[in-house]
């Protein structure tokens, strides 16, 4: 899409790619919806890199709120513009709504899943509830002062789940795998005497179960993602923002997004809402129909040519 940006490398340094990005103007209003129309109609490669170069400090700054999980800055940074370079692809500057506003989700949506791949040897769960308590605990923990190592007390577990709306044994997995990953090989006592291995149980569900577990996640996906058909471009939009995403978008910010009332944006949640649980209702009844019996005729029965 765009030429070459400022790199960030650990021979460059923080300060001297701050400085560099410093370099490239903020634009104005008009200047970046008329650059927008220029990228979306006329596929013009250098309005698409004014767009993205402007931005490159609002990148910067979000990266550096992800500083805390042991991941090189310079990667942070670059996965950040990765997701900034795919809102600009996909900005409608119709819409009346600023490019920041728009960039800043797809942004953390691209640091937040190159850190969920990289941060850990064992892959580290991916559910929203599991992405919440990723990208929450240590803050929810520093709120309650529980900040010593290992295990938390019962009323820590309970108040961080309430907090962030999961179950308490999400809290306590979490807590645990964020303390650092172990090897299965490290000696049980101090002999070298037997491993962690040794003594690992294997309560994962059988291979049945499996299967019919993942047949039915993927029933419920696949009639969600048809659901979301019965929607027009702005019912979705504010249903993805508000239902769908692990941070929800405020309903302010819609609000000016769309330049409608916060009233109004609630009204069409709901409405899509309602659409969406028919649809996905049908969508599941329809798929999980059992298949209509095919009985076989006699031939005493069949009709004479």
């Amino acid at each position: 899409m765009a030429a070459a940006l400022p790199v960030l490398s650990a021979e460059s340094g923080l300060n001297r790619y701050l400085a560099e990005i410093r370099r490239f103007p903020m634009l104005a209003p008009e200047e970046e919806y008329m650059l927008a129309k220029r990228w979306r109609e006329h596929d013009d490669r250098n309005a698409a890199q004014k767009l993205i170069t402007s931005h490159l400090r609002l990148v910067a700054k979000i990266a550096m709120g992800y500083r805390g999980y042991g991941l090189p800055i310079g990667e942070v940074v670059s996965e950040g513009n990765v997701g900034l370079m795919q809102a600009v692809k996909r900005f409608e500057p119709e819409k009346g709504f600023r490019l920041a506003t728009y960039a800043m989700w797809w942004i953390r949506a691209s640091i937040q899943e190159y850190i969920l791949r990289s941060w850990s040897l064992v892959k580290m769960g991916t559910t929203a509830n599991q992405k919440k308590l990723f990208f929450n605990l240590r803050k929810a923990k520093s709120q309650i002062s529980a900040l010593e190592e290992g295990d938390m007390r019962p009323e820590q577990v309970k108040a961080i789940a309430t907090k962030l709306g999961v179950h308490e044994q999400e809290v306590i997995e979490m807590n645990r795998r964020l303390g650092g990953d172990s090897s299965l090989n490290a000696p049980l006592r101090i002999d070298g005497e037997g491993e962690w291995q040794d003594w690992l149980v294997d309560n994962t569900p059988g291979q049945e179960s499996r299967l019919i577990d993942q047949e039915e996640s993927d029933n419920r996906l696949s009639a969600l993602r048809s659901a979301l058909g019965v929607l027009n471009e702005r019912e979705r939009r504010i249903f993805e923002a508000r239902r769908l995403e692990d941070d929800p978008i405020t309903l302010e910010a819609l609000s000016e997004e769309f330049n409608i009332s916060r009233e109004r944006v609630r009204q069409i949640e709901v409405r899509a809402f309602e659409k969406v649980q028919q649809a996905v209702k049908a969508g599941l009844a329809r798929i999980e129909a059992p298949p209509l019996a095919i009985t076989s005729t006699p031939a005493a029965a069949l009709p004479a040519h």
